[in-house]
């Protein structure tokens, strides 16, 4: 999908990481905060989404978030194994 490796390899540090920009890492913040249970959207958050995306691109990236959310649970019940997709060197 055009993402280098050394970009999907940074993901764990990509707050300290200048492979991110400040709209990549507000978003994956954001994904961070709807995935994790010990978190939530605080309002801080939200208006740093809102300051850099737009209504229609915010509906987008949460129901992507969640999708992604819903279908990583689903296979992990189910015992689906990865589908190898991405294989990092």
């Amino acid at each position: 999908m055009g993402i280098p490796d050394e970009k999907l390899r940074a993901l764990e540090t990509y707050e300290q990481s200048e492979l991110f920009d400040e709209r990549e890492r507000v978003a994956l913040r954001y994904a961070e905060a709807i995935t994790r249970s010990d978190r939530d959207v605080d309002d801080a958050l939200f208006a740093e989404v809102r300051a850099l995306f737009d209504d229609d691109a915010i509906v987008e990236l949460t129901e992507i978030i969640a999708w992604e959310n819903a279908s990583s649970k689903f296979n992990r019940a189910l015992r689906i194994p990865s589908q190898g997709l991405w294989k990092g060197g």
